[in-house]
């Protein structure tokens, strides 16, 4: 595929002050994201299928999510450089196609090196699609309404979580797991399909308007944001990757698939909330979502297996983690301003995988060493820094409203 150059004459989108709030284009968005997040974590829940199709060990079929986030991470912003200049939708569908073309051969692959490639160029496909989506949506809507923008585009990442993966499992149960990854590639389809109806095209940026990556960096305001991105997603990452151990040492080991439907349905909740309210309080959701999640650090502290504590426990966490990407994304867009956007969007997805990669290396340590239990003051120290940061960040980072 061609890159086009932003001075080109071709049609683009109309203004969208012309226009009421592009639900369905929004929504493709957030479809986009859906599928990112399940065909990043559906091999999770079907680990023991694949070992056994693949004649592999479960341990070995694990590093299928692994080189998947390591497709993810190295990919976004050297990706993002070269393709500065193209323009948006034909990016946007090559991506997505990237799905189509990686979930179809994991569903037929019968070799475990095939099948590892397939799953770290998918990965690929998800950093560039991931380091686009803040950035498209906020070109689609009005500058009064960016913030529910991007809580429209934001909400497959929650209704994947909680509904999605569960689903996706149940179905490989089922089905096998082979068809699971071919459902996907029909749902890739349904999209492409979608996104060539609703979305609309961009130009890419022109090369006198392009700003390097170490000037995004430095950027005001930026790096604030990054540090708040890493510590808060690393302390959800340690919760989330080893909730069922945590479960477990509170007397919970059987209530893991229950507990998870509370804080995917709380995450729905709460981005909802974030969308409503995202364009007059940002620096408020931002402040109270970490200030509720440095209560929860301390409160895992005395949970003592007590079940309604428990549930209340990661009733609020997914409150505080349904609406953090899109608090997050659209505070990196502000800082940036808009010739900056397409370039911040990457850094941040980065940002985010290593938190990922971190939470689940700090959290398999602390496990190993302490035990589940010292995860909370784990959290503790990451969310309070968070905190620390985000309330000092009133200039540029999170100003008020």
């Amino acid at each position: 595929m061609s890159s086009n150059n932003s001075s080109t004459t071709a049609k683009i989108a109309p203004s969208v002050s012309s226009r009421s709030f592009p639900w369905l284009g929004l929504l493709a968005l957030a479809m986009t994201g859906f599928i990112c997040i399940m065909t990043e974590t559906i091999p999770a829940g079907l680990l023991p299928q694949i070992s056994k199709g693949l004649h592999i060990s479960e341990a070995m079929a694990g590093q299928l999510v692994t080189v998947y986030a390591i497709g993810s991470l190295v990919a976004a912003i050297p990706v993002a450089i070269v393709t500065r200049q193209w323009r948006r939708r034909p990016l946007l569908l090559l991506a997505i196609c990237g799905f189509l073309v990686f979930n179809s051969v994991t569903a037929i692959s019968s070799n475990y090196i095939l099948t590892m490639a397939a799953r770290l160029l998918a990965g690929v496909s998800a950093g560039v699609l991931w380091g686009m989506i803040g950035g498209y949506a906020l070109r689609m809507v009005s500058a009064t309404l960016k913030g529910r923008g991007m809580a429209v585009a934001m909400v497959g990442t929650p209704i994947a979580l909680a509904i999605g993966v569960p689903a996706g499992t149940f179905l490989g149960n089922l089905m096998g797991w082979r068809s699971v990854f071919g459902i996907m590639s029909l749902l890739t389809v349904i999209l492409i399909v979608w996104v060539l109806w609703k979305v609309p095209d961009y130009p890419g940026q022109s090369s006198d308007k392009q700003a390097s990556i170490y000037a995004v960096f430095l950027t005001p305001g930026i790096r604030p944001i990054l540090l708040v991105v890493l510590t808060w997603m690393t302390a959800h990452n340690i919760l989330y990757t080893y909730i069922a151990p945590f479960l477990a040492a509170n007397g919970m080991g059987e209530r893991v698939g229950l507990a998870l439907a509370f804080f995917g349905i709380a995450a729905l909740v709460g981005i909802w909330i974030t969308g409503v309210f995202i364009d007059r309080w940002l620096r408020k959701l931002v402040l109270i979502s970490l200030i509720s999640f440095v209560f929860i650090s301390i409160a895992m502290t005395f949970s003592n297996s007590n079940v309604l504590i428990i549930y209340i426990i990661v009733t609020v966490w997914g409150l505080t983690f349904g609406g953090a990407a899109t608090l997050l994304q659209t505070s990196l867009a502000q800082a940036a301003g808009e010739s900056k956007v397409d370039m911040v969007m990457p850094i941040n997805t980065t940002v985010w995988n290593l938190a990922i990669a971190g939470g689940g290396m700090a959290g398999g340590i602390l496990l190993e060493t302490f035990g589940a239990g010292s995860f909370s003051w784990a959290l503790f120290i990451l969310l309070f820094l968070a905190l620390l940061v985000a309330w000092g960040g009133k200039k540029y980072s999170f100003p008020p409203q």
